[in-house]
């Protein structure tokens, strides 16, 4: 095969042709199960047995999380954000101090990553705090 193509194919196919399939994958996946449960409750109006369709309907519907889930999912987020960002400037700060050179830079790598996992687990945990204030005022 072509050398001068291959650098070029590998990041076309990871940035344009994964993410397409992953969208693709959880379209599909949603619609087909959309069409089960429209196909069961379809052959339980056919059948009309005496059972009540709302309830079925009502059955049938995705459950939804609850606030305390949702809440829940945001502070273990923040709290592994927060944690992955701590760790990677602790790696960058070791590889700075130390001079560890394993990549070509290795102090700005760690960092950028760090500042970013640390800011989106900052915010993450800002959302929980004050949805939790919120959840208590209400009550």
């Amino acid at each position: 095969m072509n050398s001068t193509l291959d650098p070029i194919l590998v990041p076309i196919f990871i940035c344009v042709v994964l993410p397409i399939a992953v969208v693709l994958i959880i379209c599909r996946t949603k619609m087909n199960s959309d069409n089960k449960r429209s196909e069961i409750i379809i052959k339980a109006i056919e059948a009309n047995n005496g059972m009540e369709t709302s309830k079925l309907i009502d059955s049938l519907k995705k459950p939804k999380k609850s606030m305390q889930e949702i809440r829940n999912a945001r502070l273990l987020r923040g709290c592994i954000y927060s944690l992955i960002g701590i760790a990677l400037t602790i790696v960058g700060t070791a590889n700075l101090l130390t001079g560890c050179e394993f990549s070509e830079d290795p102090v700005t790598v760690p960092f950028v990553f760090g500042g970013i996992s640390i800011a989106l687990g900052i915010s993450y945990l800002i959302v929980y705090f004050v949805t939790r204030n919120q959840a208590e005022t209400k009550d």
